[in-house]
């Protein structure tokens, strides 16, 4: 009888989820992506210039490989980190987010910069947004303010905003937590930039509430070492360390490749 009653205490919890999700969904006001068109997007951002260049179509299968991690349910919030700073975090972030974007299902796609600290992401895209992801903890706006996109409809941003005196704090906020959970309802893949995980704790705070990250590590820079304890203190926070990106790799292409592609 003792599992009978917890299997349908289990049932009815489910069903109040379900209801409540459904009722969030209908309450929410439809949410308004505002365009930016003057912008100058860094060359860097390869994917967003030429689909068919071969940079691309490196990041295309990292974008296969990300999407198979979990076939039945593959990640939706993912922490793009580094063990320290300049490995390439933010340009692999947004080519990612750009050929997820392009695949052929069109899904909605959103990269938020969470580093309030050093946030590239709208310099990157070269735009001038003031409100971001630091107006929108601190409650000086809401979620609509900050989002934007360029030319490509299914893929929106939320810059990092001004430098706030306490970004940890804002990150484990419950203003974050809400923010997620609204944007998982929006979009199909949520990518967000945070700082080096040696650094500063930002990486394993956001991290324990995704469903995993993403380490980049520059090829001929960072020690095994480093690598290592960076490992170490996603591990304590919870977080799920799916995989690492290996950045500014320089080899020769043969000359049939060139010719098939």
């Amino acid at each position: 009888m003792g599992k009978l009653t917890e299997a349908l205490k289990k049932a009815a919890s489910e069903r109040l989820d379900r209801v409540e999700k459904i009722s969030r969904i209908k309450d929410r006001k439809k949410m308004i992506i505002r365009k930016i068109g003057d912008s100058q997007v860094d060359e860097r951002v390869i994917a967003y210039f030429d689909p068919k260049a071969l940079i691309t179509e490196q990041y295309k299968i990292l974008r296969t490989n990300v999407l198979a991690l979990n076939k039945t349910h593959p990640p939706k919030v993912l922490v793009m980190t580094s063990s320290i700073h300049g490995e390439g975090k933010t340009i692999t972030t947004l080519n990612l987010a750009v050929s997820v974007a392009h695949s052929t299902e069109k899904p909605k796609v959103l990269v938020i910069d969470a580093d309030m600290r050093r946030g590239r992401v709208s310099r990157y895209l070269g735009v001038d947004q003031e409100v971001g992801l630091s107006e929108v903890l601190s409650g000086k706006a809401e979620a609509s303010d900050a989002l934007f996109n360029l030319d490509i409809e299914n893929l929106a941003f939320i810059a990092a905003g001004s430098v706030p005196e306490n970004p940890s704090e804002l990150l484990s906020s419950n203003k974050m937590k809400k923010l997620l959970a609204d944007m998982k309802v929006e979009f199909d893949h949520i990518f967000i930039d945070t700082p080096p995980i040696i650094s500063v704790a930002d990486a394993g705070i956001v991290g324990a509430q995704a469903d995993g990250a993403l380490m980049m590590i520059q090829a001929g820079r960072t020690q095994r070492g480093i690598i290592k304890r960076a490992t170490e203190l996603l591990n304590q926070t919870h977080t799920k360390v799916l995989g690492h990106i290996l950045t500014n790799i320089e080899y020769h292409l043969p000359e049939y490749i060139y010719r098939y592609l």
